[in-house]
């Protein structure tokens, strides 16, 4: 009988839980290290389109997704005083009766997907970096913070926009870059007049509402600045009242309701495309750490899921594992360089202040394209 193949996963956010899941439904044992001893989930909500829930289907998280998260189709287009300007249909034939739009809390999201990890029985090992990768062969052996090593017929670098396995496994690896805007989120209690997604366009800075729970919904304000701006958090609720001072609606009443109790996050926009492989030897990068996007699309987790997904098929597939590496940068780089590209295309639209229907028609451009199987 041949010997089990063995893999190890860096990181344990969406990417590589998905990638965990795959791997071990191929027959793989898995070890998976993270860095954080309490494996935290940062963030809010997420926006999550048709292509991410028909991908987390397929990752067998489906059902738990649209009973704790919450899903509807279309978007809807307002003014930046918030009249109603036009409605974007997201409904499409492949995606089948899959919602083709809807949000989730992150920690909760983490939670659902982590449960479905752990009881595929991985070894999970927590506050554990990797020191160094050595390639021999078709393998790799691995030396880790904890003074352990291991070696692997597949390394996995699921590690993050900041990932250090990339800068491991190729000496000139690019690096994140800013891509001039800075994001606000804000977390609040869903406003009934919410029921999908909502852009507010036409203003200072694209604006948009969506829910992510039958009772929370969060705001993102895209603030256009030429370099990161680093503010004080005590005074955060200020400057987004001040921000939103030009907007009308439900957005008036959002600013007026700011204080210094509110759940604000503000990060800049980064962006970095690994180059065009992936790849070396046995190991491979998957998710923002090989292909790291702004939120334009709402596709970032959605395409670390998909890498998890193809990963562990070509794997199954084939017994080769720099071989089926090799099929897997097939079928991603293009899909997934889309969504960087056409995201940034958005970015720039959006800090020239372009029509709404110039910037709207980007997005279902590039969603007609993600619709399509991976």
């Amino acid at each position: 009988m041949a010997e089990t193949r063995k893999a190890l996963i860096i990181g344990g956010g969406i990417a590589g839980m998905s990638a965990g899941i795959a791997l071990r439904e191929a027959g793989l044992t898995v070890d998976l290290c993270d860095q954080d001893p309490q494996w935290r989930v940062y963030g809010a909500g997420i926006t999550i389109t048709g292509p991410t829930l028909r991908a987390m289907g397929m990752l067998g998280i489906l059902d738990a997704v649209l009973e704790h998260g919450y899903t509807a189709d279309g978007i809807d287009i307002c003014s930046a005083d918030g009249k109603p300007l036009f409605s974007i249909d997201t409904r499409n034939d492949g995606l089948g009766d899959i919602p083709t739009a809807g949000g989730i809390l992150r920690p909760v999201l983490h939670r659902i997907m982590s449960e479905r990890l752990l009881a595929l029985n991985p070894i999970v090992m927590l506050g554990v970096t990797v020191e160094s990768i050595v390639w021999h062969g078709d393998l790799a052996t691995v030396r880790f913070s904890n003074d352990a090593s291991a070696t692997y017929d597949l390394v996995v670098g699921a590690d993050g926009i900041y990932s250090r396995t990339r800068q491991q496994m190729f000496e000139t690896a690019p690096v994140p870059r800013y891509a001039g805007q800075m994001c606000w989120r804000l977390m609040m209690e869903r406003h009934p007049s919410i029921v999908r997604r909502t852009f507010f366009l036409g203003g200072s800075a694209k604006v948009g509402l969506n829910p992510v729970a039958p009772d929370q919904m969060y705001m993102f304000y895209l603030e256009a600045q030429p370099e990161p701006v680093w503010r004080n958090e005590v005074d955060q609720h200020v400057v987004l009242r001040d921000l939103l001072q030009s907007y009308g609606g439900i957005l008036r009443e959002v600013a007026d309701g700011l204080n210094e109790r509110s759940n604000i996050i503000c990060r800049p926009l980064e962006t970095v495309l690994a180059g065009e492989t992936w790849v070396r030897s046995n190991t491979v990068l998957i998710g923002d750490a090989a292909h790291a996007t702004t939120p334009q699309l709402a596709s970032g987790a959605g395409m670390g899921i998909e890498d998890g997904l193809v990963l562990g098929e070509e794997i199954a597939r084939q017994t080769h594992v720099p071989a089926a590496l090799r099929s897997f940068m097939q079928r991603r780089y293009a899909r997934c360089k889309l969504v960087v590209d056409s995201s940034l295309e958005i970015s720039r639209l959006e800090r020239e202040r372009a029509a709404p229907q110039a910037q709207t028609a980007v997005v279902e451009k590039a969603l007609a394209a993600l619709n399509e199987e991976f």
